[in-house]
């Protein structure tokens, strides 16, 4: 009998001890488990930040931060407008496969324009795809999202804890409250959107600094409509001095959206949180042209020349990357998701379109050279038949699609067959069109191309519009 206690006392022991080491790894994974801060702004132009060479936009705090980051020159968006943009970043899958190419319908501009039918656009981003933010709930983060949601009408069902001022909603109806925005209560009228977005953030991040976290801060700032601080707005009155290249109103806003990032960063400090978080900064699409020139990158928002999905990107996670540096490696948004279940050491098959960056941000190991692929079976209307550097003055997007691989980008449209090649590496203003100087390159990229629309079964229009007048 005596025996048989002991034996007991010596499984019951046993069982302690191993719920109490189990307990305590799985805490230490948890604490050595990054937070993750994404900032994406809308609609911040490739050349609007100081860091990246603007002369004009005042912008300390994000210029700080490319000194200790990552800084990305040949990042890419994921599209030229921000629904779609949205929609890939966070399922890590290209346009084709979730089918929200633009924002409302496909039929931009004026119907006897079109000569094809583009392709329906979809609205919603569908709840049977598998977003970021439920990847990371699935691993023990809690989620906000802080900003302009944009896919559905409640990111709550799509992988968030917390939703504020996320709707369906694609811009402000203000920036000054009142907001009218029904997932954010009017602050003091007068109160800036910028300033209030950040500061629910951090209070999310003080809220949950002992566990980890993911706060998706998709700022509101820059889309229109323009409106800024009006001492920091009479500042680039001067600044600007009637230069039709760039906006006293936009420089505003993206010195307030600078300064607002930096609260973000100041906050990590204090909270003793900077060092084992990941900090990911860019934008969903290329700058607006009609304010703000991405000289010298051709065009802007809504064009698939560089204007319009080149970006500002940059990473920093002082913990795992230890040398900051500036690199011409070709990344997509399409990257994110994979690169952050890398970082939290998450390695399920999601069947994503990217690469992580993970081994390259920590270990310096070479991004193997791929193809990047952009669709667009849709039209886009312009803007400023000057300032927009389209093809034709009537669309800043006509249906097409674009590959670029190393230094060689080609563009493709349906309506005529016609194709663009440009040597990037020589020509980032794609001034010069060398399709016809090289054949065989136009050859090799046009065949990547259409075996990626097979195997993605991007739909690609036909059929021709009646009412379409030449």
């Amino acid at each position: 009998m005596v025996i048989k206690k002991k034996s007991i006392f010596f499984v019951i022991s046993i069982l302690i001890c191993s719920i109490v080491t189990s307990c305590y790894y799985k805490k230490k994974e948890q604490i050595n488990k990054p937070n993750i801060v994404f900032i994406l702004v809308d609609d911040l132009g490739w050349s609007d930040l100081g860091f990246m060479g603007n002369p004009v936009y005042d912008t300390p705090n994000l210029d700080l931060l490319s000194k200790e980051s990552v800084v990305f020159t040949n990042a890419y968006a994921t599209a030229a407008n921000c629904a779609p943009s949205r929609a890939s970043i966070l399922t890590g899958l290209n346009t084709p496969k979730h089918g929200i190419y633009t924002v409302g319908s496909s039929k931009r501009g004026k119907d006897i324009n079109r000569k094809l039918i583009p392709i329906k656009n979809t609205t919603i981003l569908k709840e049977n795809f598998t977003t970021l933010g439920e990847a990371l709930q699935e691993n023990g983060y809690i989620n906000a999202t802080v900003g302009k949601w944009h896919l559905s009408e409640n990111p709550i069902t799509q992988g968030f804890n917390v939703n504020i001022g996320g709707t369906t909603a694609g811009h402000p109806k203000s920036y000054f409250s009142p907001y009218k925005n029904k997932a954010l209560k009017d602050g003091p009228k007068g109160e800036y959107l910028t300033d209030r977005i950040t500061t629910e953030a951090i209070n999310f991040i003080v809220k949950n600094k002992k566990k980890p976290f993911f706060l998706y801060l998709p700022y509101y700032t820059v889309h229109t409509p323009l409106q800024g601080k009006e001492e920091l707005v009479k500042k680039y009155d001067i600044k600007v001095n009637e230069d039709s290249r760039f906006s006293a109103k936009y420089g505003a806003m993206v010195e307030s959206m600078d300064a607002n990032i930096g609260r973000i960063l100041t906050s990590l400090k204090e909270l003793n949180l900077e060092k084992n978080t990941l900090v990911i900064f860019t934008s969903d699409n290329g700058g607006l042209a009609a304010v703000s020139s991405q000289f010298p990158l051709k065009a802007g928002k809504g064009s698939y020349y560089e204007g319009g999905i080149r970006v500002p990107f940059l990473v920093k996670w002082p913990a795992k990357i230890k040398q900051p540096k500036i690199t011409e490696t070709p990344v997509s948004g399409l990257d994110i998701f994979p690169t952050v279940m890398d970082a939290v050491n998450v390695h399920k098959d999601y069947s994503l379109d990217g690469v992580s960056l993970f081994p390259f941000l920590t270990k310096n190991k070479v991004v193997k050279e791929r193809a990047l692929f952009w669709h667009f079976p849709i039209y886009l209307q312009g803007i400023n038949k000057v300032k927009d550097q389209a093809r034709d003055p009537l669309f800043r997007t006509r249906p097409g699609s674009v590959i670029r691989k190393g230094k060689w980008k080609l563009h493709e449209y349906f309506e005529d067959g016609a194709i663009e090649l440009y040597n990037l590496e020589l020509d980032i203003q794609e001034k010069n069109d060398v399709s016809k100087k090289h054949p065989e390159k136009v050859k090799e990229l046009y065949n990547l191309l259409k075996v990626w629309r097979t195997n993605t079964n991007a739909p690609v229009p036909k059929e021709l519009n009646k009412n379409y007048i030449e």
